[in-house]
Formats: structure tokens, C-alpha cells, sequence
């Protein structure tokens, strides 16, 4: 622990659904879920407005829609969101050069590494509240919330503690007094099954966890969440913010002799490879967030298809099942030389739990992950998706407002516009197509993980 609270976390407000409601003027101020659109999608980031409902991450787009109906259902443009990302990350950069993004919406900062030396609460407040001004102005209109404390730990509990568009620094040597009353969700990797267990025996606060002695937890939890949470529940974290880590992913893959086409043994070959890369995570003390499948032809070509979970795990059923889901999607009917898994998106903690054990970890594949963005070719076949970009000959830009039935209706509005226009075309309208990948109809982007 530090003797200074010199260490910042930062976290984009309902992030996906933010930049959706930042380029889509029509929808400010009205429930926005950002996910999966489909019969098995999965919501992963859901508006303020539509979190009254109930709707909230990871949960099912058909339970969403059920909750909240008249909220607004939109595919993710995840090029857009990098590109937001890198905006806000620079503004980070401005304050140390050690900054260690945990995904594109959250990061760690260590003060210490830059210019601050005053440490005095006021000085401190005031860096928290320019800097959320700052990420407001390059991104565009978004809102951050802020936490800065002596540890990882207590910086990220303190940044969830005033959402959204909150500060809250914590003294040091007040660590304990923050915690103890805290519900024991509130600590990094005990979600809805660990919360359960720790109830069974007689735990529902902090305070509670920590009367448990470390062998009671290690028996309860396992070897490695049970000591882990021995340690964090004392706020016991001398974990350093690393700018950039030496792995970037973790893969394992294997070529064969003769091409394989039996579609059972290519799915057990995928869940030994992601035993494997989970073991390695486990080893290294890290979890990941997207996972890649790769595989290469019998003719040598090579294709990947990769998913972002919204939040980091290193759990082997989890990785594993989300591996075999996208090998699936391939057709591997003619024969593949080369199956490999990786996973990237790397972090030092695991949100564990998010999804139960015996629960398919829902993620619908396309909308997400940028390697599934659809191509323009796609279109067609597979349907205008609802929050996509579009662009019309004449019209200008616009977004897929809903399609159906040989039609396609359009929204024609950026941020700067207002809310804009409604036309309806036919799919195959040829003044009717996607913008170069590079283009956003809606902030001016120049640079290059679902914030609650």
C-alpha cells in the first residue's frame, strides 16, 4: 500500500451506449441497449435511461427487450469505439506516462510516474475534476467517473462509489473504513456463485469476509480466488500499474499432418486448446477478454473469428464453449490444416462469475468483435443491422434505423446535425451503402474491453 493516494482509475460512463447517444441525436436521453440484436444476443452495455428498467450487461436481449421495449436495440461499431478510446487514453497520457488500460473504457493511471506532487485531498479533487472535464471534450460529450486511492484495489471501488460523472478520492490509512461495510460484491472477481457461497457460510459484508480465516476460504473458493480474496478483502493490493505489457495474448495452436474434417474432433481440439490457454493465463496471473479462434484451409487460406466477453475471466468452460461457438460459424467442411485459440485483451484481475458454470456464456459473436464487423458484400444476405452506419449517395450520412421485408429505413443525423430525417429504401437501393471503414459520420476521430 502507498503512503499517497497516487493512484487513479477512471471509467467511461455506460460507454457503448454513450457514444450511441453522442452520435445519434435522436436518441439522447432515451434507453439505448448496445449488444447483440438476435434471438441468442446479449446485451453489453445498456443506457442510464434503460437501466430503470432493469436492463443491465450481460443479461439477454430477449429479456431486455421484455423490460424495456421501447428502448432503442443497436449492433456495436466497435472501430468507433477504439477510436474514442484512443482519445480518452491520450488524456490519461497527458497525466503519467504508466497508464495501463483494462479495456477501451477503463484504466489505471499511477500518478506518481508524472507531474503531481501535491498529494493533499484538494489538490487532488481538483486533478479529478479537469481531468473528466478533458475526457468530456475529446470525446465528445462522454462523461468518466473517477476514483483515486493508494491501491488498484480501492481506486476502482472508489470510482464506482459517485456514477455517473462522479469523483471520489480516497485518504489513505480510511482503506478499511470504506470497506467494511461494503457488500462483498464489490470486490474484483466475487460475482452472483461466489456471493452465494460466501452467504452459505455467514458472509454478506467485508467485515464479515474478513473474520474468515484464509484456510476456510481456500476450502469454500479454491486455492487461488480463496487466497485472492483473502488478501484483497483487507485491501492488501501492492499491485503496480504496468503501461505495457510485455504478452499482449496468449494463443496455442497446432498444425496437422493430414487435413481434419470430423466436426466433433475439431471441437475437442478447440477445448483442449483452451484448457491450455487458460493455463497459462492462470499461470501468468492474468484473464482475458476476446477470444480468437483461428483456422487455416486445406487450401491454405486462414480465418479467424474472435468475440468480446464484457468482462475479463480466465475459466476454461467460459473460454472453451465461446471457442467452440466460434468454430462453428466456420465451414470446415473441406478440410483444415491448422486450428489454433488465443485470447487477448489481457488484465491482472478476473471478473468471475459472470457467468454461472453450467451457463453458456452468451455472446452473439458478430456485433461485438471487430473482426466480425460485416463487410459490404454482407450486407445483403445478412440484413441491415439496426445502429450501423450507412451513407446515401444524396442523403449524406445516416444510421439503420430497423429493416425488414426488403426495406431498410434510415436515420439521417450525426452529433453535429440534430436529430434528422426518416427515409425508408429498398435493400438493394444502390445510392444505399456502408462508409469507408474509416469514416464516422459523427466526431471528427484522428487517433488510431462496457463502462457502467
Amino acid at each position: 500500500m502507498r503512503s499517497e493516494a497516487s493512484i487513479l482509475h477512471l471509467d467511461l460512463d455506460a460507454f457503448y451506449a454513450a457514444v450511441e447517444q453522442r452520435d445519434k441525436p435522436s436518441l439522447r436521453g432515451k434507453p439505448v441497449v448496445v449488444g447483440g440484436v438476435g434471438a441468442r444476443g446479449v446485451v453489453a452495455t445498456a443506457s442510464y435511461e434503460a437501466r430503470k428498467f432493469g436492463v443491465r450487461s450481460a443479461m439477454s436481449t430477449a429479456e431486455a427487450r421484455a423490460r424495456c421495449p421501447q428502448a432503442a436495440f443497436l449492433c456495436g461499431r466497435f472501430p468507433v469505439y477504439r477510436a474514442t478510446s484512443d482519445k480518452v487514453m491520450a488524456e490519461l497520457r497527458a497525466l503519467s506516462p504508466l497508464v495501463e488500460p483494462l479495456s477501451l473504457d477503463e484504466a489505471f493511471v499511477d500518478l506518481a510516474a508524472g507531474d503531481t506532487s501535491d498529494w493533499s485531498m484538494h489538490s487532488l479533487k481538483n486533478l479529478a475534476g479537469q481531468l473528466r472535464r478533458d475526457v468530456h471534450v475529446a470525446s465528445g460529450g462522454l462523461s468518466a467517473s473517477v476514483g483515486i486511492a493508494t491501491s488498484k484495489l480501492i481506486a476502482k471501488i472508489a470510482s464506482e462509489l459517485d456514477k455517473p460523472d462522479g469523483a471520489v478520492v480516497v485518504a489513505p490509512g480510511t482503506e478499511q473504513h470504506l470497506l467494511r461495510p461494503m457488500p462483498v460484491g464489490v470486490i474484483p472477481g466475487v460475482g452472483p456463485a461466489t456471493t452465494e457461497r460466501l452467504r452459505r457460510i455467514g458472509v454478506d459484508t467485508v467485515e464479515n469476509l474478513q473474520q474468515v480465516s484464509r484456510a476456510e476460504l481456500i476450502r469454500v473458493l479454491g486455492q487461488a480466488h480463496g487466497n485472492s480474496l483473502h488478501a484483497l478483502a483487507r485491501g492488501d493490493d501492492d499491485r503496480a500499474v504496468i503501461s505495457d505489457r510485455e504478452t499482449k495474448s496468449i494463443s496455442v495452436e497446432d498444425t496437422f499432418e493430414t487435413d481434419l474434417v470430423e466436426p466433433s474432433l475439431l471441437a475437442a481440439i478447440v477445448s483442449k486448446h483452451a484448457a491450455s490457454v487458460c493455463a497459462r493465463l492462470a499461470e501468468a496471473r492474468l484473464s482475458g477478454r476476446t477470444v480468437t479462434v483461428k483456422v487455416r484451409m486445406h487450401d491454405f487460406t486462414t480465418h479467424t473469428r474472435s468475440a468480446t466477453l464484457v468482462g475479463p475471466t480466465d475459466r476454461v468452460a467460459v473460454v472453451s464453449k465461446l471457442a467452440r461457438r466460434l468454430l462453428a460459424e466456420l465451414d470446415t467442411t473441406s478440410g483444415v490444416r491448422l486450428l489454433g485459440v488465443g485470447i487477448s485483451g489481457l488484465a491482472d484481475w478476473i471478473q468471475d462469475d459472470l457467468f454461472p458454470e453450467d451457463d453458456d456464456p452468451a455472446v452473439e459473436v458478430p456485433h461485438l468483435s471487430e473482426s466480425q464487423q460485416p463487410r459490404q458484400q454482407d450486407l445483403a444476405p445478412r440484413g441491415w443491422l439496426p445502429g450501423a452506419d450507412v451513407e446515401h449517395d444524396h442523403l449524406g450520412p445516416g444510421w439503420v434505423w430497423g429493416s425488414g421485408l426488403g426495406r431498410v429505413t434510415v436515420r439521417f443525423e450525426t452529433a453535429e446535425t440534430g436529430p434528422g430525417p426518416i427515409h425508408t429504401f429498398g435493400v438493394d437501393d444502390q445510392a444505399l451503402h456502408r462508409p469507408a471503414p474509416a469514416h464516422s459520420p459523427s466526431v471528427d476521430i484522428s487517433s488510431t474491453d462496457d463502462g457502467r
